[in-house]
Protein backbone atom coordinates (compact mmCIF):
# COMPACT_ATOMS: atom_id res chain seq x y z
CA UNK A 1 0.00 0.00 0.00
CA UNK A 2 1.46 3.60 -0.50
CA UNK A 3 2.34 5.89 1.90
CA UNK A 4 0.26 8.95 2.16
CA UNK A 5 3.25 11.56 0.97
CA UNK A 6 2.04 12.58 -2.62
CA UNK A 7 0.61 15.79 -2.73
CA UNK A 8 -1.73 17.24 -5.37
CA UNK A 9 -2.12 20.47 -7.31
CA UNK A 10 -4.67 21.26 -4.59
CA UNK A 11 -2.49 20.60 -1.72
CA UNK A 12 -4.03 17.30 -0.60
CA UNK A 13 -1.55 15.03 1.04
CA UNK A 14 -2.77 11.62 -0.48
CA UNK A 15 -1.50 8.02 -0.81
CA UNK A 16 -1.01 7.35 -4.55
CA UNK A 17 1.29 4.95 -6.49
CA UNK A 18 4.01 6.85 -8.34
CA UNK A 19 6.86 8.60 -6.93
CA UNK A 20 6.87 11.77 -9.17
CA UNK A 21 9.44 14.05 -10.44
CA UNK A 22 10.08 16.63 -7.21
CA UNK A 23 10.60 15.62 -3.91
CA UNK A 24 9.62 18.43 -1.01
CA UNK A 25 8.79 18.99 2.92
CA UNK A 26 6.56 21.02 5.11
CA UNK A 27 8.41 20.06 8.03
CA UNK A 28 7.41 17.02 10.53
CA UNK A 29 4.03 15.95 9.74
CA UNK A 30 3.60 12.01 10.08
CA UNK A 31 4.42 10.44 13.61
CA UNK A 32 6.30 7.39 14.42
CA UNK A 33 3.90 4.50 12.30
CA UNK A 34 4.70 6.87 9.33
CA UNK A 35 0.92 8.15 9.63
CA UNK A 36 0.48 12.16 8.73
CA UNK A 37 -1.07 13.60 11.46
CA UNK A 38 -0.65 17.59 9.74
CA UNK A 39 -0.98 19.21 7.06
CA UNK A 40 2.25 21.71 8.00
CA UNK A 41 4.86 22.34 10.26
CA UNK A 42 6.31 25.54 9.06
CA UNK A 43 5.71 28.04 6.71
CA UNK A 44 8.79 27.06 4.58
CA UNK A 45 7.12 24.73 2.35
CA UNK A 46 9.95 23.89 -0.22
CA UNK A 47 10.24 22.16 -3.97
CA UNK A 48 13.57 19.65 -3.98
CA UNK A 49 15.22 17.88 -6.09
CA UNK A 50 14.77 14.02 -5.73
CA UNK A 51 18.61 13.40 -5.88
CA UNK A 52 21.09 15.38 -4.32
CA UNK A 53 24.69 14.95 -3.20
CA UNK A 54 23.94 11.34 -3.45
CA UNK A 55 22.22 11.16 0.19
CA UNK A 56 19.99 8.49 0.65
CA UNK A 57 17.13 9.07 3.12
CA UNK A 58 14.88 6.94 4.65
CA UNK A 59 11.57 7.83 3.55
CA UNK A 60 9.05 9.15 6.50
CA UNK A 61 12.19 8.68 8.98
CA UNK A 62 10.85 9.20 12.64
CA UNK A 63 11.81 12.61 13.87
CA UNK A 64 12.71 14.12 10.17
CA UNK A 65 10.61 15.80 7.80
CA UNK A 66 8.42 14.07 5.69
CA UNK A 67 9.54 13.17 1.94
CA UNK A 68 6.73 14.72 -0.01
CA UNK A 69 6.32 14.17 -3.81
CA UNK A 70 4.80 15.84 -6.67
CA UNK A 71 4.45 14.23 -10.07
CA UNK A 72 6.47 17.76 -11.43
CA UNK A 73 7.86 21.58 -10.68
CA UNK A 74 4.10 22.77 -11.62
CA UNK A 75 2.44 20.46 -9.46
CA UNK A 76 4.39 22.09 -6.96
CA UNK A 77 3.93 25.66 -7.31
CA UNK A 78 0.09 24.48 -7.52
CA UNK A 79 0.54 23.00 -4.15
CA UNK A 80 2.09 26.27 -2.73
CA UNK A 81 5.61 25.41 -2.71
CA UNK A 82 8.99 27.35 -3.91
CA UNK A 83 12.29 26.08 -5.29
CA UNK A 84 14.43 24.79 -2.34
CA UNK A 85 17.57 27.17 -1.51
CA UNK A 86 20.04 24.68 -1.30
CA UNK A 87 19.45 21.65 -3.42
CA UNK A 88 17.80 24.00 -5.92
CA UNK A 89 20.20 27.33 -5.23
CA UNK A 90 20.16 28.39 -8.99
CA UNK A 91 16.52 27.59 -9.62
CA UNK A 92 15.91 29.51 -6.11
CA UNK A 93 17.90 32.23 -7.24
CA UNK A 94 15.98 32.88 -10.51
CA UNK A 95 12.78 32.64 -8.76
CA UNK A 96 13.91 35.01 -6.28
CA UNK A 97 15.25 37.26 -8.74
CA UNK A 98 11.58 37.57 -11.01
CA UNK A 99 9.82 37.56 -7.91
CA UNK A 100 11.66 40.92 -6.69
CA UNK A 101 11.49 42.14 -10.10
CA UNK A 102 7.59 41.66 -9.76
CA UNK A 103 7.48 43.27 -6.40
CA UNK A 104 10.10 46.05 -7.02
CA UNK A 105 11.81 45.59 -4.02
CA UNK A 106 14.66 43.19 -2.65
CA UNK A 107 13.09 39.78 -1.24
CA UNK A 108 14.07 37.03 1.14
CA UNK A 109 13.65 33.81 1.45
CA UNK A 110 11.73 34.56 4.85
CA UNK A 111 9.57 37.05 2.72
CA UNK A 112 8.98 35.42 0.07
CA UNK A 113 7.41 32.57 2.21
CA UNK A 114 5.30 34.69 4.05
CA UNK A 115 3.56 35.65 1.33
CA UNK A 116 3.36 32.39 0.18
CA UNK A 117 1.48 31.20 2.87
CA UNK A 118 -0.75 33.79 2.82
CA UNK A 119 -1.15 33.40 -0.52
CA UNK A 120 -2.07 29.39 -0.64
CA UNK A 121 -3.86 29.01 2.34
CA UNK A 122 -7.45 30.63 3.32
CA UNK A 123 -7.91 28.81 6.71
CA UNK A 124 -6.36 25.38 8.33
CA UNK A 125 -6.29 22.97 5.99
CA UNK A 126 -8.65 25.45 3.33
CA UNK A 127 -6.54 26.33 -0.10
CA UNK A 128 -6.94 29.82 -1.13
CA UNK A 129 -7.66 30.31 -4.93
CA UNK A 130 -8.92 32.94 -6.77
CA UNK A 131 -10.63 34.22 -10.26
CA UNK A 132 -8.61 35.27 -13.18
CA UNK A 133 -9.46 34.85 -17.05
CA UNK A 134 -8.10 32.48 -19.05
CA UNK A 135 -6.02 34.19 -21.31
CA UNK A 136 -4.27 36.21 -18.86
CA UNK A 137 -2.89 32.87 -17.23
CA UNK A 138 1.32 32.11 -18.02
CA UNK A 139 2.53 28.49 -18.61
CA UNK A 140 3.05 26.43 -15.82
CA UNK A 141 -0.01 27.91 -13.75
CA UNK A 142 -2.82 25.45 -12.65
CA UNK A 143 -6.60 26.13 -12.91
CA UNK A 144 -9.68 23.91 -11.29
CA UNK A 145 -12.46 22.89 -13.28
CA UNK A 146 -14.94 19.53 -13.29
CA UNK A 147 -13.45 18.89 -9.61
CA UNK A 148 -10.52 18.22 -11.29
CA UNK A 149 -6.71 20.16 -11.80
CA UNK A 150 -5.57 21.46 -15.20
CA UNK A 151 -2.16 22.76 -16.29
CA UNK A 152 -2.23 25.51 -18.18
CA UNK A 153 0.61 25.00 -20.98
CA UNK A 154 0.08 26.63 -24.66
CA UNK A 155 -2.92 26.64 -26.34
CA UNK A 156 -3.67 23.56 -24.05
CA UNK A 157 -5.13 22.73 -20.71
CA UNK A 158 -3.96 19.21 -19.32
CA UNK A 159 -5.56 17.01 -16.89
CA UNK A 160 -3.50 16.16 -13.66
CA UNK A 161 -3.12 12.50 -12.58
CA UNK A 162 -0.64 10.63 -9.92
CA UNK A 163 1.13 9.46 -12.93
CA UNK A 164 1.09 12.23 -15.42
CA UNK A 165 -0.77 14.07 -17.73
CA UNK A 166 -4.18 11.90 -18.81
CA UNK A 167 -6.36 14.45 -20.44
CA UNK A 168 -5.92 17.36 -23.16
CA UNK A 169 -8.52 20.22 -24.09
CA UNK A 170 -8.07 23.14 -26.03
CA UNK A 171 -7.25 26.29 -24.51
CA UNK A 172 -10.30 28.75 -24.70
CA UNK A 173 -9.07 32.18 -25.82
CA UNK A 174 -11.23 33.78 -22.30
CA UNK A 175 -13.82 33.13 -19.81
CA UNK A 176 -12.97 33.56 -15.88
CA UNK A 177 -11.58 30.30 -14.45
CA UNK A 178 -10.53 29.40 -10.98
CA UNK A 179 -6.31 29.75 -9.85
CA UNK A 180 -5.02 26.99 -7.97
CA UNK A 181 -1.14 28.12 -8.07
CA UNK A 182 -1.05 30.78 -5.65
CA UNK A 183 -1.13 34.65 -7.04
CA UNK A 184 2.39 35.47 -6.18
CA UNK A 185 3.54 31.81 -7.62
CA UNK A 186 1.40 33.11 -10.85
CA UNK A 187 3.01 36.34 -11.24
CA UNK A 188 6.73 34.56 -11.41
CA UNK A 189 5.87 32.64 -14.05
CA UNK A 190 4.16 35.32 -16.20
CA UNK A 191 7.73 37.44 -15.50
CA UNK A 192 9.46 34.29 -17.29
CA UNK A 193 10.13 31.64 -14.60
CA UNK A 194 9.96 28.63 -16.84
CA UNK A 195 8.78 25.71 -14.42
CA UNK A 196 9.66 22.12 -15.28
CA UNK A 197 6.65 20.34 -16.43
CA UNK A 198 6.25 16.16 -16.68
CA UNK A 199 6.83 14.82 -20.17
CA UNK A 200 3.68 13.34 -20.28
CA UNK A 201 2.51 16.72 -21.51
CA UNK A 202 4.79 17.49 -24.00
Amino acid sequence: MPLQNRVTPFGEIVALTGRGLVMGNRGILHDDTRRIVRYSQVQRWLACRTEFRGIRRVIMRPHSYTELFFLDEATAFAAGHRPCAECRHADYRRFRTLWANCHGEPVSADLIDRQLHYDRLAGRRVKRVYRADLVDLPDGAYIAADNRAWLVSGNALFGWSALGYTERRMRSTHGEVEVLTPRSTVAVLAAGYRVAIHPSAM
